[in-house]
């Protein structure tokens, strides 16, 4: 008989230890364990990318990854995204999104600040096609995806 497990990690900055059946979803054990709710569920396959989060650094689905395989890594949510060095401001991707318009309903908006965060990291002054290829592995059911483009052009600007 399989029986919970404790898991130990750091998310947003923040030891945690949790005890969760082995292959549970690492999606729902942030959104039902640490009730970190800014993670969401869009497909459940990972293809829509609404669900993203950072594992170690690398942007990830967190419904395709057991929360066991987590064990020990370090993780960071939306909700980890806008810590800045007080604790209170948000991420200029955030901040874009805001002031361009790039959120519509929400499902996709944190998967979309977060594909955005790992491609402005990796590349700061990134092209038209960058920004497309950057944001491919997310979905939006809401826009013609323009809003998101411009949020992401924005944050790249001094």
């Amino acid at each position: 008989m399989v029986e919970k497990v404790a898991l130990s990690f750091v998310v947003n900055g923040q030891q945690q230890t949790v005890h969760a059946w082995p292959m549970a979803r690492l999606l729902d054990v942030l959104r039902e364990e640490l009730h970190l709710t800014g993670t969401k569920e869009g497909c459940g396959e990972g293809e829509c990318g609404a669900c993203s989060v950072f594992i170690d650094g690398e942007l990830v689905n967190s419904c395709l990854v057991p929360a066991a395989q987590t064990a020990g890594a370090k993780i960071t949510t939306i909700e980890g995204i806008s810590l800045g060095a007080d604790g209170e401001n948000l991420n200029a991707v955030q901040q874009a999104f805001i002031e361009c318009g790039g959120a519509q309903c929400g499902i996709c908006t944190p998967g979309m600040i977060l594909a955005a965060v790992s491609l402005l990291e990796r590349n700061p002054q990134p092209t038209d096609a960058d920004i497309r290829n950057g944001l491919a592995g997310n979905l939006c059911r809401c826009t013609g995806y323009m809003k998101i483009f411009d949020s992401v052009v924005k944050a790249c600007q001094p």
